[in-house]
This record gives structure tokens, C-alpha cells and sequence, in this order.
């Protein structure tokens, strides 16, 4: 039997094959399965990968029980995700062996790609009207990793009301009364389990979202704004930018005002981002060469004071298009800017971090990438990022993936019609186009960082659709919006298992 074991052709290296060919021919002749000690057997394993680590399990028991050991699954885990959490299996299942196995296998199935084999397909409708934003809740979990977990979408509607759905059972959970107005935007706290809306009239409301009761309310002059969350330690804010040019912060659930900074008088602001370690906030106003967009520090806003207004900077850029935050670096902005004249744009990066000064501490912003990629317009730009220094944005049928100093990894054209949604994160692309389907792409690293193209997802019938408007993913699933001709918008679920 020993002289039967062979490793998988990757794993075929010198020094790891003589160690192993040592082992089995030892342990064949002296046939004493105790001849290695634990500590050395697992240092030997240490060097296989999951499927010759199965394999070797085979041999006897001694081997088995080494292969079975929960510090060398932990170690691969980490060695290929950044997020693991083996409590998120089902009792009885919760070891790194079973986790590893587990979500190897949805990979596997989310880069094949298999109808009924590796996925389903559902079909979610009860909106009455044409969707208008939607986010995706895990429940219990790192949105990066929601192994076991409910998967809710939540969405709103210009029928006026707000929706939660299962994803795994194809379900919806609960619908709101219909309000007075529509529902604009909505945002999620993950840490208090609450869904956040505003509706045209300026109304924020918080929602359990797992029942749909409603829990707060205030009136607010908020009509037009962008809404984001963050949490320091056991408590959760709001920050709404307004068309008046005003970022307010509210407690939540409680709805209380914090603040109230003039970030841009008299100015539609566009977006506010929360960097990943929750120390900065970077507002802006699209498309103004005569504003750049400003950082603020997070205790500013949530804990101002009164003797002194909120310590900012700007990011050195006028003529914002898009911005977002580099997902694995702290404070790592990236933002899309043209120039004065709209014939360019330019994607520069900063790194943003505090620095003390004699008066006290100031905000420091320090530029790390700059590229101008050579396109055909500046503007209807979907801007992504992907780890601390890959670039992903769409613009008409085209896809294209950079690094942040210029260095193009990809560039893909696979649909008929233009790209109106992009889902970024550290395994997969998906593109959402008016052709009614998703593209779904995957990472891989060999000799540095690529792209891969792996299949489409059809979304609908033209005959009832007129495209895709979202798309968000959760780890496994991917939920999209079809515009109905009948003005009544559905949802397709894919769920890989």
C-alpha cells in the first residue's frame, strides 16, 4: 500500500518527494507505523496540499490521525483565505478540515459554473415598481465569508416600499407598510443587524432585518444624499451626505445628530467613504474642477468638539468621477479624476494617515500611483478595487483591470451592451450589462495576478426585460436586478452549493 502513494503532479518537488519516498520506504521496512515520530510526520504534511493530504490519511492509522490534525488544515485556510471562520458550519461539522473542504468545493463550483450542478437559479418578485437600490446582509458574519449563515437582500422600490429576501430559500421575508414617499437609498449596519433608509421626502428610518420592525425615525432635510455606516467598538453611526453640501452623523440605531459639518456649501455631495480601518471619511462632489474632494478624520464627526471645527484635508485632485477605498490596505484611496478640458482621465492613488505637528496633528496625504489610461471617454466610469494595488473599472462593454501605478492586467469586452453594474472581491468579478446577463470572472495568481473569464449568467427575457440594473454578492451567492418592460423589477438569485 505504501509504495502505492504518489502526490499530485504540482506537488512534485525534489526535496518534498525524497522526504516522502524516505517515509514509505522506511515505514515499509522496518513495517513499525511509529518509525516517524508525530512532530516530524507533521512536518513532512506541512509541505502537501489538501489532496495528497487526503491521500496520505489512507496509508494507516498513525498517518491518518497525523493528516486529520486541525493545525494543518488552520494553516492552509489562512494561506488561502484572508477570512476563516470554521463556526459557521453547521454543528458537529465546525474543524478546519471540514472548512477548508467545504469552501474549496464552492469555489470549484463558482469557477465551472454548472446550471443545476453547481448552482441554482430563482426568481424573487413582489416589487411593484422599479427597484432602485438594494444591499446584501449576512447575517452572524464577515460579509467576506457567510458559510452557513441567511443571506438577506434587501431592496426598495418606487412603489414605496422596502423588502427583505431569503437568498438560500428564494423567500421574501417581510415587506414594509407603504410609506409616503419612495425609498431612496438604504445602507446596513452588520454589527446592530439594521437596515438604514431615506426616502425622497428625507425621511431615515431604521429596520430590523430580520422581522422588519421598524425601530426609529426622524425627519431630516436630507433629500438627495448618499448614505454610509460605520461602528467604533459596540456603537454605529450614519453619515448622510446632502445636496445642501452638509455631512450629518447620526447614532443608530437612535437616529441622534452628532454633527453637522459644511463639508461643500451650496454643492451636491456625491459620495462618503469609510476607509477599512474605520479612521478616515473622504466626501466629494463629482465632476467640479473647481472642488477636490476632502478626508476627515471619523472621531471629528462622531465625537466633535466644540472648541475647534472637525480637523480636514484635501485629496490634491479636482474633477472627481469615482473613489473608492483599496479593500486590504488601511487608508488607500483611489480616485477617478478628468481633466479640466474632459479630454482625460487619470486615476491617482493616496495614502492617508495622521502625522503630529507642533500645534498638534494634522492629516497627511501621500500620493502612491498615478496613471492615465488611454480611453475614449472620461466619463460613465463603475470603479472598483481589488486587494492594495488592483484596479477594476468598467465603462461601456468594456472591462478593464490595472495596477495602481499603470500596468494593465486585463481587459475583457464579453458583452453586447453596456456594463451597468460591477461586484468586486478577493475571488471573483461579475459584471451586470443591459444585454441581460452577468459575466463572471475569477481571480488567479500565477506569475502575479490575472483575470479569468469563466462563464455567463442570463439574467431574463428580453421579452419581459430591458436589462440589469445591481448586482451585489455575498460569498456565495449573486443577486441581480432585471428592469422590467412592465415597470415591475425582479430579482434573480444564483446560489452555489
Amino acid at each position: 500500500m505504501l509504495s502505492g502513494l504518489t502526490l499530485s503532479p504540482s506537488f512534485r518537488k525534489d526535496s518534498l518527494m525524497c522526504k516522502v519516498s524516505f517515509c514509505c520506504g522506511m515505514e515499509s521496512k522496518c513495517g513499525d507505523a511509529t518509525f516517524l515520530t508525530m512532530d516530524a510526520l507533521l512536518h513532512i504534511f506541512s509541505y502537501l496540499e489538501a489532496e495528497d493530504l487526503l491521500r496520505v490519511s489512507f496509508v494507516n492509522k498513525f498517518w491518518n490521525e497525523a493528516a486529520q490534525t486541525e493545525w494543518l488544515w488552520r494553516n492552509m485556510c489562512l494561506q488561502r483565505w484572508t477570512f476563516c471562520n470554521p463556526s459557521l458550519l453547521k454543528p458537529g461539522m465546525q474543524t478546519w478540515r471540514n472548512y477548508y473542504l467545504h469552501r474549496s468545493k464552492l469555489e470549484k463550483h463558482m469557477i465551472s459554473g454548472r446550471s443545476s450542478t453547481d448552482y441554482t437559479c430563482k426568481t424573487l418578485r413582489g416589487h411593484d415598481g422599479q427597484i432602485l437600490d438594494l444591499v446584501c446582509y449576512s447575517e452572524g458574519s464577515n460579509q467576506s465569508d457567510p458559510i452557513n449563515g441567511k443571506s438577506i437582500v434587501c431592496t426598495t422600490s418606487t412603489d414605496s416600499t422596502l423588502r427583505a429576501w431569503d437568498i438560500k430559500q428564494g423567500i421574501q421575508l417581510w415587506s414594509s407598510p407603504v410609506q409616503n414617499a419612495p425609498f431612496k437609498k438604504i445602507a446596513a449596519d452588520h454589527q446592530k443587524d439594521l437596515i438604514i433608509s431615506l426616502d425622497s421626502k428625507g425621511t431615515v428610518k431604521t429596520w430590523q432585518v430580520l422581522t422588519g420592525k421598524e425601530v426609529s425615525s426622524v425627519s431630516t432635510c436630507l433629500t438627495l444624499c448618499t448614505l454610509s455606516v460605520f461602528s467604533i467598538q459596540d456603537q454605529s453611526y450614519l453619515i448622510a451626505g446632502a445636496d445642501c453640501g452638509v455631512l450629518r452623523t447620526f447614532t443608530v440605531p437612535e437616529l441622534s445628530q452628532v454633527s453637522h459639518v459644511e463639508a461643500f456649501p451650496g454643492e451636491q455631495i456625491h459620495f462618503v467613504l469609510v476607509s477599512p480601518d474605520k479612521q478616515w471619511i473622504i466626501t466629494g462632489v463629482k465632476a467640479n474642477h473647481n472642488l477636490c474632494a476632502k478626508v476627515y478624520l471619523k472621531d471629528d464627526l462622531s465625537n466633535p468638539s466644540n472648541d475647534c471645527p472637525p480637523l480636514s484635508s484635501s485629496l490634491p485632485v479636482p474633477g472627481c468621477e469615482e473613489a473608492c477605498f483599496l479593500p486590504c490596505e488601511a487608508a488607500r484611496v483611489l480616485m477617478a479624476h478628468c481633466s479640466p478640458d474632459r479630454s482625460a482621465l487619470s486615476f491617482s492613488t493616496f495614502d492617508i494617515k495622521s502625522k503630529k505637528n507642533k500645534r498638534g496633528m494634522e492629516i497627511a496625504v501621500e500620493q502612491v500611483g498615478h496613471f492615465q489610461p488611454q480611453l475614449n471617454s472620461v466619463s460613465g466610469i463603475i470603479l472598483e478595487a481589488r486587494g492594495s494595488d488592483t484596479i477594476v473599472f468598467a465603462q461601456g462593454q468594456v472591462l478593464w483591470v490595472y495596477t495602481i501605478t499603470g500596468e494593465q492586467i486585463g481587459r475583457f469586452q464579453d458583452h453586447n451592451e453596456p456594463i451597468t453594474a460591477l461586484c468586486v472581491d478577493s475571488f471573483r468579478v461579475v459584471t451586470a450589462s443591459s444585454d441581460l446577463s452577468l459575466r463572471v470572472l475569477t481571480w488567479k495568481k500565477e506569475k502575479g495576478l490575472t483575470l479569468v473569464g469563466r462563464y455567463h449568467l442570463l439574467g431574463g427575457s428580453h421579452t419581459t426585460h430591458r436589462g440589469l440594473s445591481h448586482v451585489v454578492c455575498d460569498y456565495a451567492n449573486i443577486v441581480t436586478s432585471a428592469v422590467g418592460r412592465n415597470h415591475k423589477d425582479i430579482l434573480k438569485v444564483y446560489s452555489f452549493q
